[in-house]
C-alpha cells in the first residue's frame, strides 16, 4: 500500500530528497521528438532557470539537477532554518513574488494600521506561507504550472493549469470543467520523490542526477552536460583556477567539505572530491570512452565504504532500485520505525548502498 506524502517528505527523516517529474506518456516535450522533427530543446532551458529562480524565494537548497528531453531530476535541501529567521514581512514579500496574497497582507505591506483582529488572521496566513516555502510540494507545484502555462502559451492552448483529477478534492472537481482538465496532463501525475537518510544515499544520487546525460548519450563528459548541476559547478570552478577554494555557483547549495564542528550549512562533501567522482564514474559508464577502465577509484569511495562495483550499478540504477526511503540498512531500519511501518522496505536493495 502507498504510504502517504507526509511519509515520503518529513524533516524528521532528512531535509535531503530527489525528485523527478517526467512528461504525460514520456515525450519528448523538452527535445527533439523525432515523430513530429519539432525541437523544444529550448524549454529544458524554461526548467533550469524556473528553478533558480523558486530557489531564490523558497527555503529550499537545490544540491544537482538534470533537464531531460522529457522528464526533469533535482535534488533539494529543506533549509528549516533559513525559513525560521524570515520576518513575517519578508515571509510576505517572497510570497507576493509568486501570489497575488490577500488584502491584509497588501495592507500590511503598505504600513497601514490594522485591527488586532486582522493582524490575528494575517499572522495565521504568515504561518501557513512559512510552511508553503518550506514545502517541496509546493515547490514543485510552482515550478510544473509555470512550465506548463508557458508551454501552452507557446502551442496555443488556453485554459487553466490544474493539477491531475485525482489530486483534486471531489468538491472542487465537480466545479471544474471538463474542458481544462484536459490542459493538466503535460506532467506525467505527482511528481516522484526519494528521501536521502544519509551520506552514501546523498552522493550516489547526486552523481546518478548529474551523470543522466552521459547515461543517455546526450553528453561525453560532465562538462559538456547541458542543463545540469555539475556544469555549473565546473564551470563555476573554471572561473577562477587560481584560486584555494574553487569558486561555486551561487543559486547551488555549495559542497562545505566533511563534517566536522561548526560546520557551514552545504553538502557534507569536498567539492574537488565530487567532481573528480562523477568524472570517475562517467568514464566508467561509457565504456567507449578512452581511460574508462585504467583509473583508479577515487579516495571518496573508501572514505564512504561504499564498494567500487556497488556505486558504478546504482549510479546507473538508482530510481529503480531504490524507492522512497534511500540508505543504508540501519538508516532505513531507524525511519520505519520512526514512521511506525509495520514493514521495512528496501532491506535488500540497502545492502548493495555501500
Amino acid at each position: 500500500m502507498p504510504h502517504s506524502r507526509s511519509s515520503q517528505i518529513a524533516l524528521e527523516a532528512t531535509p535531503y530528497y530527489h525528485c523527478t517529474s517526467r512528461c504525460v506518456r514520456r515525450a519528448f516535450r523538452c527535445g527533439r521528438d523525432e515523430h513530429s522533427g519539432n525541437d523544444y530543446e529550448h524549454r529544458r532551458g524554461w526548467i533550469e532557470q524556473r528553478m533558480m529562480a523558486l530557489a531564490e524565494v523558497y527555503a529550499l537548497d537545490i544540491c544537482a539537477y538534470a533537464v531531460m528531453s522529457n522528464h526533469y531530476h533535482i535534488v533539494l535541501h529543506i533549509n528549516a532554518e533559513k525559513a525560521k529567521a524570515w520576518s513575517d514581512t519578508e515571509v510576505i514579500q517572497r510570497w507576493h513574488t509568486l501570489y497575488a496574497g490577500n488584502f491584509l497582507s497588501h495592507e500590511y505591506l503598505a504600513g497601514k494600521d490594522l485591527y488586532e483582529e486582522q493582524l490575528k488572521v494575517l499572522s495565521e496566513l504568515v504561518t501557513e506561507w512559512r510552511e508553503r516555502l518550506l514545502s517541496i510540494s509546493w515547490f514543485m507545484r510552482a515550478l510544473n504550472e509555470d512550465i506548463a502555462r508557458q508551454v501552452n502559451a507557446e502551442d496555443g492552448c488556453t485554459g487553466r493549469f490544474l493539477w491531475k483529477p485525482s489530486m483534486v478534492s471531489t468538491a472542487k472537481r465537480q466545479l471544474i470543467p471538463p474542458t481544462n482538465l484536459l490542459l493538466t496532463n503535460w506532467w506525467e501525475g505527482r511528481f516522484k520523490s526519494q528521501a536521502l537518510l544519509d551520506e552514501t544515499a546523498l552522493a550516489t544520487c547526486l552523481a546518478y542526477v548529474d551523470l543522466n546525460p552521459i547515461r543517455a548519450q546526450m553528453a561525453d563528459t560532465p562538462e559538456t552536460s547541458d542543463f545540469t548541476s555539475v556544469k555549473e559547478r565546473i564551470n563555476a570552478a573554471k572561473s577562477e583556477p587560481e584560486s584555494i577554494e574553487p569558486k561555486q555557483p551561487k543559486p547551488l547549495f555549495p559542497f562545505v567539505g566533511y563534517p566536522r564542528q561548526d560546520m557551514p550549512a552545504g553538502l557534507p562533501f569536498r567539492l574537488q572530491d565530487y567532481l573528480e567522482l562523477v568524472d570517475w564514474t562517467g568514464r566508467q559508464i561509457r565504456t567507449d570512452k578512452r581511460g574508462s577502465n585504467d583509473q583508479k577509484a577515487p579516495p571518496i569511495l573508501e572514505r564512504l565504504n561504499i564498494d567500487t562495483d556497488h556505486w558504478i550499478y546504482n549510479t546507473q540504477n538508482f530510481e529503480s532500485q531504490f524507492k522512497g526511503l534511500v540508505g543504508t540498512v540501519l538508516s532505513i531500519k531507524a525511519q520505519c520505525q520512526r514512521f511506525g511501518y509495520q514493514r521495512t522496505p528496501g532491506l535488500a536493495t540497502a545492502t548493495h548502498l555501500t
